[in-house]
């Protein structure tokens, strides 16, 4: 069984380099900024967990999305509770409503465990957020720089037009919900769906999240008006924030179910030294 063997010329069972330096350092680095983010993000939506759209959101404006509390006025009980526009779903013990590790009943719209800091603290949150917003936007600036020189957008993200023909995504979504993935040195290329994710949340996801996070600072009024005038206001700069927040969310549970149904010691392993054991094919 060969080791180390040229990309050109593997086949499956070879352990091949996958990953450049540059794409393992940022990915992680990645991971860590983002989840920072998000929890210290949660933390910030708990001071007000309400999302409107247009220039203004207060207490009595109507929002398209609450997390709160409510009281059975029969029984004095209070429940938790999302709503989205008109539905609305009882989320007692996990949104609005929740025991903390003393016991006691506490009514953030998001528990302790999921937020930086895990007290409430509007202030040290936005000192993490801020913190960590440079390293994700300086990060991907110099992944993208460093991705374009070295051909890896070209090579391994670009999607070709027969890429974007409906027939060859159909057959790309079928193999993935048979979960059937590439063998041998096909395993090396991302396919369509891949690419369209991975250009999605490099392309759309991560830079509007910088570019809302901008909307939303009052300072960007004084320099750039128009970042907030782009969303129609700063309650819907917010709110797309947050949307891009859960798409991201749901691209990682995605990302790790793949991972995970591919081979996670394999995946997981070139992500940290940039070697890849080629899955066998049929016969070998």
């Amino acid at each position: 069984m060969a080791s180390d063997a040229s990309p050109e010329a593997a086949q499956g069972g070879d352990l091949v380099r996958r990953h450049r330096l540059s794409t393992r350092i940022w990915h992680w680095i990645n991971a860590v900024t983002l989840l920072v983010m998000l929890m210290s993000g949660l933390m910030i939506f708990n001071a007000h967990p309400r999302l409107y759209w247009g220039e203004y959101g207060a207490n009595f404006d109507q929002p398209w999305l609450k997390i709160g509390t409510l009281q059975n006025t029969r029984t004095g009980e209070y429940s938790g509770f999302l709503q989205v526009g008109d539905e609305r779903i009882d989320t007692t013990g996990v949104l609005g409503l929740w025991q903390d590790s003393n016991g006691r009943q506490q009514r953030y719209a998001f528990p302790s465990w999921a937020t930086i800091p895990s007290r409430y603290s509007l202030a040290g949150a936005r000192i993490w957020h801020l913190a960590f917003a440079w390293v994700l936007a300086l990060g991907l600036l110099a992944y993208l720089v460093r991705s374009l020189v070295n051909g890896h957008l070209r090579r391994d993200i670009h999607i070709t037009r027969r890429e974007w023909s409906p027939r060859h995504l159909w057959y790309d979504v079928k193999q993935h919900a048979r979960l059937r993935f590439p063998k041998g040195a096909s395993a090396l290329r991302y396919n369509a769906l891949q690419k369209l994710a991975y250009a999605g949340v490099l392309f759309v996801l991560l830079p509007l999240m910088i570019v809302t996070g901008l909307a939303m600072s009052p300072g960007t009024d004084a320099w750039a008006p128009i970042v907030t005038e782009l969303f129609g206001g700063r309650q819907s700069a917010r709110s797309v924030h947050f949307i891009c927040a859960f798409l991201l969310v749901v691209f990682f549970v995605v990302h790790m179910v793949m991972v995970v149904l591919a081979g996670p010691i394999n995946e997981v392993r070139s992500m940290i030294t940039g070697k890849y054991r080629l899955p066998k094919e049929k016969g070998q």
